[in-house]
């Protein structure tokens, strides 16, 4: 088999994969769109000519709506996507996939309430730092409901559905520092790259959109620190130190570890993290840290991350923050 057709072979099974455990169910377009690019040969062809990094379905469909607007189905896609491509071209060159999800603060929130309070928190992959500000939303649990103290509630609620061993915190975690650091720290406040943000979200979920415009409005006022370096480097160091020593260090980061391609390179960064901070906590797919996974048995539902707090597995959540699956014990 030429490298050619392997490397066709494994994108075709990336976008298949993509439609299968991450569209479906939660968008209907993007898995019509990701069937669609699986079995297209020209559209392969246009992805091949990218960079690695460069080839993720998120990009791809959000430089095309970007450019054109949101398709009604696979065949609009790929017209507009040939009819311009060096146009979708430059536009996934030069942005990348920072979602910035602020809803899945409601899957971190039962683990930084249980944590000794106050907490110093540091982002790894902050994006706009939209993650970093989780005592400044509402969380709609079911069963119980928790608000900031302020913002006159001028905040976005997210709600998140949890199972029944699922530890529920009574009130906000207590956050006296934050910072984050990034490749390409964004600013909340401008416009051309909220609205990149924006794109970003999938089609048809219009509340996880809004929940996104009002976190970008906290953030735009409350302005957290961010830092334009990389999780490899000497800044996370450098940020550790600078945390209050009579506040709890917290270094976490959701769906960041599948950018860093090479294995022995995160399990490098997993080992200066731990070293470095009493606390870890990993979101992300099981793929990216397998090793996590291996006691953590399976998820109710495909395409669920997995919560880790120093290595040890504590639960499941959904990739957007709506469900959380806690498995670790209670205690």
């Amino acid at each position: 088999m030429s490298i050619k057709v392997l490397i066709s072979d494994t994108l075709s099974r990336r976008y298949m994969r993509f439609a299968n455990d991450e569209a479906r169910g939660r968008s209907p377009l993007y898995e019509a769109l990701a069937r669609g690019v699986a079995n297209d040969a020209e559209v392969i062809d246009f992805l091949m000519a990218l960079p690695p990094e460069k080839q993720q379905p998120n990009l791809l469909f959000a430089a095309v709506r970007s450019l054109t607007g949101t398709p009604r189905d696979f065949p609009g896609f790929k017209h507009c996507l040939l009819a311009d491509a060096e146009a979708v071209r430059s536009v996934m060159l030069t942005r990348s996939t920072q979602t910035n999800e602020p809803a899945r603060c409601a899957t971190l929130l039962p683990v930084l309430a249980r944590l000794p309070q106050p907490l110093a928190l540091i982002e790894v992959g902050a994006s706009a730092g939209l993650c970093l500000l989780p005592d400044f939303y509402g969380y709609d649990f079911g069963s119980r409901s928790i608000h900031p103290g302020d913002g006159n509630g001028d905040y976005p609620v997210f709600c998140c559905a949890v199972s029944a061993e699922t530890p529920l915190p009574t009130r906000m975690p207590q956050i006296i520092w934050r910072a984050g650091l990034d490749l390409n720290p964004l600013d909340a406040a401008a416009p051309d790259q909220s609205s990149w943000l924006e794109t970003l979200v999938w089609p048809e979920q219009t509340s996880r959109l809004a929940g996104l415009r009002g976190a970008l409005c906290v953030a735009a006022t409350r302005k957290p620190r961010l830092v334009e370096a990389s999780l490899t480097g000497d800044a996370l160091a450098s940020l550790c130190r600078e945390a209050p020593p009579d506040a709890t260090l917290v270094v976490f980061h959701t769906a960041v570890l599948a950018y860093v391609t090479d294995q022995a390179d995160r399990h490098a960064f997993a080992d200066r993290v731990t070293s470095l901070s009493p606390y870890w906590i990993c979101n992300e797919s099981p793929r990216v840290m397998p090793d996590l996974s291996d006691t953590a048995g399976k998820p109710s539902e495909a395409g669920r991350f997995l919560l880790s707090v120093n290595r040890k597995p504590v639960a499941w959540t959904d990739p957007h923050g709506a469900a959380i699956e806690w498995i670790a014990d209670p205690d």
